[in-house]
């Protein structure tokens, strides 16, 4: 005997857990599956906060993804009283002579500041010298930086997300099995059987949104494109806080020509004395299976001397916690949201490759129109499998 849906979400992350809830709201018989009991610390969506941005320099596509997910994590907000999102504004900073790159992209400011002009994000432009004024959190600044502010930036608590759109996806009448591991996934005439550690189950669509486990559960061609990076998040102490005030903001900042050249953080939350920051490294793959979980202290030292010491305030080299996770990355570092191109009621999201969490909310609502309709409001041809060929 086996389980019957109408459609299937295989994991429940940042975007499982998002189609599940859109799945539900159009009164869907939608059944969600994951190996382990979301949110937790296995994938990619932990480590208590993620930056969101509107003006998506990464390109101006993500940008209708980016407000949709503003949109919804307010509503649900009102719906379950939970906090998810905290607009304290964010800073996108360079050099202001020099190359720079950030996910791939060259000159990440100035695309941040064109993808706001062109839709109507409010936001400034500003350089070291204001910065320093408005943000004394910023140490040892040249002055002649450009810097992007928005100030409808910020950060999001993924746990958080992912647990209140799960909570109203129940409740809104979707099923959720976890300790499910799914074993293989296989398109047969108009059905999909899926096999997994509790039983077989049939659906007439499925969504597989299993972030690093994705390449292993579809083979080709997503074996070839998606590789699983291990990352690294940092909490440092600091021995004052004075310099992170009310408005401090969320940051990106670039002070070298390459992608690890940088540093992102988060101003800490009233009455903490933690840091979060990180940096992102491409060079060594891994699988989900397989990663280090654990982080050395060597590493948390590293982070600090080579992004930290002088640049934020009251910052010390005291590490209050440290943890891991994976990023799913394709060739171009862009997002996979497409059918698999051989099974019609397969459908794939993947490869967040580092910017995912801020779209995902959109995503999951772009996902459920496309398996229960086949309609997006979002051109969605950007972020084909097709254009790996």
């Amino acid at each position: 005997m086996s389980e019957k849906a109408d459609i299937l979400v295989i994991g429940l992350g940042a975007m499982g857990s998002a189609t599940l809830y859109q799945l539900a709201k159009r009164g869907v018989k939608a059944v969600g599956l994951d190996r382990f009991a979301p949110p937790h610390t296995m994938g990619s969506s932990h480590g208590e906060t993620r930056i969101t941005r509107q003006a998506v320099g990464e390109g101006r596509d993500y940008v209708p993804l980016a407000l949709d997910s503003h949109r919804i994590w307010r509503e649900l907000e009102a719906e379950t009283s939970a906090e998810l999102l905290n607009p304290c504004g964010l800073v996108v900073m360079a050099p202001g002579v020099g190359e720079t790159s950030h996910h791939g992209k060259p000159d990440f400011v100035a695309r941040s500041i064109g993808a706001a002009r062109d839709f109507g994000i409010a936001h400034e432009v500003i350089d070291g010298r204001e910065v320093a004024y408005r943000f004394p959190q910023f140490l040892n600044l040249a002055g002649d930086e450009k810097a992007y502010y928005e100030p409808g930036g910020g950060y999001v608590f993924p746990e958080r997300c992912i647990k209140a759109q799960l909570t109203r996806a129940e409740q809104l009448g979707a099923t959720i099995r976890t300790g499910v591991e799914v074993l293989s996934i296989a398109q047969r005439g108009s059905a999909v059987r899926v096999e997994t550690s509790s039983g077989t189950f049939d659906a007439d669509q499925v969504v597989v949104s299993a972030g690093g486990w994705n390449a292993h559960l579809l083979g080709a061609p997503f074996d070839r494109v998606l590789s699983v990076k291990r990352q690294v998040l940092h909490w440092y102490e600091l021995d004052d806080t004075s310099a992170y005030r009310a408005n401090a903001p969320v940051f990106i900042w670039m002070h070298g020509a390459t992608d690890v050249d940088y540093l992102y953080g988060f101003p800490p939350p009233s009455g903490d004395r933690r840091l979060k920051v990180a940096t992102e490294q491409y060079e060594t793959s891994t699988t989900a299976d397989t990663v280090d979980r654990a982080v050395d202290s060597g590493e948390s030292a590293e982070m600090y001397r080579k992004h930290v010491e002088g640049r934020l305030a009251g910052a010390t080299p005291r590490v209050a916690q440290a943890a891991a996770c994976i990023y799913t990355v394709t060739p171009d570092r862009g997002f996979i949201i497409d059918r698999h191109p051989e099974q019609d009621r397969i459908f794939v999201v993947s490869a967040c490759s580092g910017h995912g969490f801020k779209h995902s909310a959109g995503i999951g609502n772009v996902v459920a129109g496309m398996v229960t309709d086949g309609r997006s409001a979002i051109d969605l041809s950007p972020f084909s499998i097709s254009r790996f060929s």
